[in-house]
């Protein structure tokens, strides 16, 4: 398994009580079904290692998450700030036009009139507003995802298509 097989879904924040309990910060675009989740894996130390989730539970943005092996608070504290990853491979599929932050890294963007603006470099999630990050000619644009813009997206030429207003590029 390979890095790139995998995909964040969210963060250790802390440890929750004193039997090896941890609080998770769940990324926004995180499509993981928690309440089925049997195994995750945490970063440690540059390596993903499989944990096996003894008991899970939900409220808002946050997981509250009992490994087993792991019982008690210094067990835990070991595990904080850690990333949380699943395996891409177990990951939903999207209706058609849509996609995960993290699938179009890299990806072109053509503009109807101004042809190749240039890549993008990531996507970022501000509230419920989500904005293409791409470097063009020594500056960053910040493309809406949400409205008229992107007009099609082809993940097979790892494309995306948009049709920007006069004048954006100057803003």
């Amino acid at each position: 398994m390979k890095a790139n097989d995998f995909y964040k879904v969210g963060f250790i924040m802390k440890p929750h009580g004193l039997k090896g309990e941890v609080t998770v910060s769940v990324d926004v675009d995180s499509p993981a079904d928690w309440k089925s989740l049997q195994t995750i894996f945490i970063d440690i130390k540059g390596q993903l290692v499989p944990y096996f989730i003894e008991r899970l539970s939900l409220k808002g943005g946050k997981a509250f998450i009992k490994f087993e092996d792991v019982s008690t608070l210094d067990e835990a504290k070991k595990l904080q700030k850690s990333s949380l990853y699943l395996q891409k491979a177990y990951r939903p599929k999207l209706r058609r036009g849509d996609f995960y932050n993290d699938e179009v890294i890299g990806f072109v963007v053509e503009d109807a009139t101004m042809g190749t603006l240039g890549n993008v470099v990531v996507v970022e999630q501000t509230g419920q507003s989500r904005f293409l990050i791409v470097k063009h000619n020594l500056k960053e644009l910040m493309i809406p995802v949400t409205g008229p813009f992107i007009t099609g997206i082809n993940k097979s030429k790892r494309k995306i298509s948009v049709n920007l207003p006069d004048g954006f590029l100057d803003i």
